[in-house]
């Protein structure tokens, strides 16, 4: 019986892979779900609609390989330092931020 294999960081140690699947199973949904919505509202075809969400998507999905895959600290490698952290859940902060507002834009 073969075992799975567990992805690997930029250093070739293995790493969790749970965070980079929910992050991606998140993006999926809601690139696609309000995607092609937000593409109509703007004036865009439905065939631009899900290009442009598909394309959202894939973007994300590679933003989140890079930092949560390749980037990714190895497992024993212990806790990471409060400061990182924060500013990394900063600047995710920020980042909902403007996507929220950017959803907003249709209604106004």
């Amino acid at each position: 019986m073969n075992t799975p294999r567990r992805p690997r960081n930029r250093h070739g140690d293995r790493i969790d892979p749970v965070p980079f699947l929910v992050s991606v199973s998140l993006a999926f949904m809601l690139s696609l779900s309000l995607g092609p919505i937000y593409g109509l509202s703007y004036g865009l075809s439905l065939a631009w609609s899900l290009a442009a969400s598909t394309a959202a998507f894939l973007a994300l999905a590679a933003v989140a390989y890079a930092q949560l895959v390749r980037s990714a600290p190895p497992l024993d490698a212990g806790p990471l330092p409060v400061a990182p952290r924060f500013e990394r859940l900063l600047y995710a902060a920020i980042g909902f931020g403007v996507v929220l507002v950017a959803l907003t834009l249709p209604l106004v």
